[in-house]
C-alpha cells in the first residue's frame, strides 16, 4: 500500500481554530433551526424540566457522538479494537483501530453515522415535542458543531480515488492506494 494523502487537521489547522470553527457552526445551525421550528410550534413557552436532561446529555455527548462512528463498523461485522481515552475525568471517549483497511463507502458511512444517528433524529425530535424543542436544538446544534471535522474528513474521503482504501490513525486518517506491479 502507498499512502495517497495523510491527513491532520490539528496540524493543519490548529486546534483553536477548528474549535472556534465547529462553535461557530453550532451557533449558526442553532440560529437556521430555531427560527423555522419555533413557527412550526407557535409556542414560545420553555418547559423547564428539560435543563437537567439537557446538562447531562451534554455531558455524554462526546461519548455518544464517538460511539456512533463504531457502531456502524460493528453492524457490518467488521474486526474492530475499541480503546478510549478520558478527557474529562470519567468520560470516556471511544477511538477504534480496525485490523483491515477500510474501503472508501465504509469509512464515509463511519464518519457519517453521527450525523444520521444523532443530529437527523434530533431534528425531527424537536418538532415532535413541542415542550422540549428549544432543548432538543440546542443539543442539536451542537451536535453539528462537533460534527464539523467528520464533514472536513468526509470531504477528503469523497475527494480519494474509487479504490482507495482508509486507515484511521489517533490524529487523522491515511489515505491509502494498492501498490502496482
Amino acid at each position: 500500500m502507498n499512502c495517497w494523502k495523510s491527513i491532520n487537521f490539528n496540524k493543519e489547522f490548529g486546534h483553536n481554530r477548528i474549535k472556534l470553527v465547529s462553535f461557530l457552526i453550532g451557533l449558526l445551525a442553532f440560529i437556521f433551526l430555531y427560527v423555522p421550528i419555533s413557527i412550526a410550534q407557535q409556542s414560545n413557552n420553555v418547559n423547564e424540566a428539560g435543563f437537567l436532561p439537557l446538562m447531562i446529555a451534554l455531558l455524554l455527548l462526546p461519548s455518544f457522538h464517538s460511539f456512533m462512528h463504531i457502531l456502524p463498523l460493528i453492524i457490518m461485522n467488521k474486526r474492530v479494537k475499541v480503546f478510549y481515552q478520558t478527557k474529562i475525568k470519567f468520560l470516556p471517549v471511544f477511538n477504534y483501530y480496525t485490523k483491515n483497511h477500510l474501503t472508501k463507502k465504509v469509512s464515509l458511512i463511519v464518519a457519517l453515522a453521527p450525523t444520521f444517528l444523532i443530529t437527523i433524529p434530533g431534528i425531527a425530535a424537536s418538532y415532535i415535542y413541542a415542550d422540549f424543542y428549544f432543548y432538543l436544538l440546542l443539543f442539536t446544534s451542537i451536535h453539528i458543531g462537533i460534527s464539523f471535522i467528520d464533514f472536513l474528513y468526509a470531504i477528503h474521503i469523497i475527494k480519494a480515488p474509487k479504490k482507495a482504501f482508509i486507515e484511521n490513525r489517533n490524529n487523522g486518517i491515511d489515505i491509502l492506494l494498492k501498490a502496482r506491479g
